[in-house]
């Protein structure tokens, strides 16, 4: 008999229901885990809006849904034309 997939219920805090802008991001890494900050720049200022550390097998499958959404956006919508970086100061 073949393992059955078990349902997993996933709870959505209402506090995340409006997500967290983000126009810009920093990937950095150690051994065992990615680090995605992204961040919200608006001259003069940024900040940081949401932090996402990650396992390098799950980042694997994270950039593979996205190029797919993103190949799938592209034929509906057109080509995305890349648009300038904020600026950032360290």
């Amino acid at each position: 008999m073949k393992d059955e997939p078990k349902e997993i219920r996933v709870h959505f805090p209402e506090s995340l229901h409006g997500g967290n802008y983000a126009n810009n991001m920093t990937v950095s890494h150690t051994r065992e885990e990615f680090i995605l900050d992204f961040l919200m720049i608006a001259p003069p200022a940024g900040a940081v809006t949401s932090r996402v550390v990650t396992s390098p097998g799950h980042l694997k499958r994270m950039i593979s849904a996205l190029l797919e959404n993103l190949k799938n956006y592209e034929e509906m919508y057109g080509e995305i034309q890349p648009s300038q970086e904020p600026r950032t100061m360290h």
